[in-house]
């Protein structure tokens, strides 16, 4: 059984940071590609970033794109979301899962919050 376990999120105010990890008990994670997504209230899932298994290719939903940075480790089993420049309409929770293939089961996410 894959375990996601996804962490660093918190209370930042608008124009702050956060970095966001994952890491998966998956011991073949290095040939995935990897995404992010959150999940507000009331609102579908919503793809975040994805990345290539070899970090060569990065895409970002219009939403985020010049501000989020997606990355990994594939020695660390791990996946990372650098947030910049946040806004309040950022807030919601974050989850990482494998990216066109049958999701794993999903982790508890992350909450992160953006607020004055």
């Amino acid at each position: 059984q894959v375990q996601l376990v996804e962490s660093g999120g918190g209370s930042v105010q608008p124009g702050g940071s956060l970095r966001l990890s994952c890491v998966a008990s998956k011991s073949d994670f290095s040939i995935y590609r990897m995404a992010w997504y959150r999940r507000t209230p009331g609102k579908e899932r919503e793809l975040v970033a994805s990345i290539s298994a070899g970090s060569a290719n990065r895409a970002y939903a219009d939403s985020v794109e010049g501000r989020f940075t997606i990355s990994r480790d594939n020695g660390k089993n791990a996946v990372y979301l650098q947030m910049d420049s946040l806004t309040p309409e950022d807030t919601a929770v974050y989850y990482c899962n494998a990216y066109r293939v049958e999701p794993w089961p999903w982790g508890q996410g992350t909450q992160v919050t953006v607020s004055p």
